[in-house]
């Protein structure tokens, strides 16, 4: 068993080095997580703001049909009932017509897919397109599944036992045998239509919960990427995997950085530690492996995702929307830093946990509504709207290719440093203003703050820095200010000096 896994993982990562790439467009930077949105919606937001804003992907909900649960929770849609692609999202057709539509304008699509189980025991089991099943029998009549391609019963109970955390009921899921030819026939199947659709890669849902030699051999029977969707020839799906670490129990992380980029949970939670007043930011100089994360090449990053948002898997108090003020900061600083390749939440709001996207008393999810100032109403929160994040993600694009540099703090929670001669960021999460002058690195001109205005026809919004020629500008971040951020980049320099 060892000499072949090692031969297969050796194949693997011959024929998939790109495997760990996210197939951006020239151009684009960031992925967002429109969580639960609609198809048809998805399409719009690529073509009228994604595309024009610089972002470069969307993660979308999963694709699988799945059993339609009383209240209609979010987690419903974590509950496949089979592998037809018709979900409260849309059905088939809308699927690839987004996948067509983004990839137009240059948003990859990258597809939350659930391979580790199906559905619980539930009473009534009908499907958002139709498909019945007997759980309790573990048929699943529309895959085909039957109870032999299933572990048998077993609750997970011990994080220090691998087998117990790999083959048993993950919340009661019923849980594939991975190992299983006819389990990974299917996965495969389905997983190759996608790609046929159009589809950039994947974040594989609950992957800490498979064997990483059985998804190794999984992945290695996907096919490349599709060119006419504008991929190069011999792409690889992109891979990231969802593995819950924060150390101590028996399953690593690192087990997974052979087959793909891994979530780093770690750092979700120690950016949150950092904006809450936990860990002064002047300790952040370092960011990245030192803090006991993964190297950054394995690395998937994200202030919070839609489960820790909630209280689930995050073992500490995360930043979300609710924190507005703080949040932006931590996004800014997360964009702003060379590490691991970062992911914007989009929200809908929510007080309870479990409460789904806003919809109609039918259970239709409706479409969010766009107020003057681009951001949403209609019950969604669209982070990714909001103008000092899509303000980063555009500096972030200006960025791209430089290093951090000329990192300047006050000893307490007052920070700047330099993205090259291309972009700077100051930050001030004291509760004393920050006036002083710092090193820009830019070149001399007058800039426009993109955290607290625009450049419109050669004048800013916001606030206007002046930079002298030695690169140094007078900085204020005021503590009644909206925001505790301010950023300049030469695409917002409005007038040489």
């Amino acid at each position: 068993m060892y000499f072949s896994f090692s031969l297969l993982f050796l194949v693997f990562v011959n024929a998939v080095s790109a495997q760990w790439k996210p197939h951006y467009v020239s151009g684009h930077e960031g992925i967002v997580h429109l969580f639960e949105w609609k198809y048809n919606d998805i399409a719009n937001e690529c073509e009228t703001f994604l595309g024009p804003k610089g972002y470069a992907g969307v993660q979308i909900s999963p694709v699988q049909e799945n059993v339609i649960i009383d209240g209609r929770p979010w987690w419903e849609r974590y509950q496949p009932i089979s592998y037809l692609l018709t979900t409260r999202s849309g059905d088939e057709a809308a699927f690839k017509d987004m996948t067509r539509r983004c990839n137009i304008v240059g948003i990859r699509i990258y597809v939350d897919i659930l391979l580790n189980h199906m559905t619980q025991d539930h009473s009534i089991n009908i499907g958002t397109g139709g498909s019945t099943a007997d759980p309790i029998s573990r048929e699943y009549y529309s895959v085909p599944y039957s109870r032999s391609d299933f572990h048998a019963p077993c609750s997970i109970n011990d994080y220090q036992n691998a087998t117990n955390v790999r083959n048993c009921e993950l919340y009661s899921l019923h849980d594939l045998d991975q190992k299983n030819t006819h389990v990974r026939n299917e996965i495969v199947n389905l997983m190759n239509k996608l790609i046929e659709a159009g589809v950039a890669g994947f974040r594989i849902d609950a992957a800490k919960h498979m064997w990483p030699r059985d998804l190794m051999a999984i992945f290695c029977s996907l096919n490349n990427l599709n060119t006419n969707h504008g991929f190069r020839l011999g792409s690889r799906p992109f891979i990231y995997q969802e593995v819950i670490d924060n150390g101590g129990e028996a399953i690593s992380n690192t087990e997974y950085t052979p087959l793909g980029r891994v979530t780093e949970f770690k750092h979700s939670l120690k950016i949150s530690d950092a904006f809450t007043g936990k860990i002064q930011l002047k300790n952040l100089t370092n960011w990245g492996l030192k803090w006991g994360f993964l190297p950054s090449k394995y690395a998937f990053v994200f202030v919070d995702n839609h489960d820790n948002q909630r209280g689930h898997g995050s073992g500490g108090e995360i930043l979300t929307y609710k924190n507005p003020r703080k949040y932006k900061m931590a996004v800014a600083f997360m964009l702003t830093q060379t590490y691991g390749i970062p992911r914007v939440m989009s929200s809908f709001a929510f007080d309870n946990t479990d409460a789904g996207p806003p919809a109609d008393e039918l259970g239709n999810i409706i479409s969010p509504i766009f107020n003057p100032d681009l951001s949403c109403a209609n019950g969604w929160v669209c982070e990714h709207r909001w103008h000092q994040i899509y303000s980063m993600i555009n500096f972030r694009n200006v960025v791209t290719g430089t290093a951090i540099s000329n990192w300047w703090d006050n000893g307490s929670n007052q920070i700047s440093f330099c993205r090259g001669n291309s972009g700077f960021i100051a930050i001030n999460a004291d509760s004393w203003s920050l006036q002083v002058n710092l090193q820009t690195c830019l070149p001399a001109g007058i800039y426009c703050d993109v955290i607290s205005g625009n450049v419109e026809k050669r004048r800013c919004t916001g606030k206007t820095v002046i930079v002298n020629d030695c690169g140094m500008a007078y900085i204020e971040i005021l503590t009644n200010d909206d925001d505790g951020v301010l950023a300049l980049h030469v695409n917002a320099r409005v007038r040489v000096e």
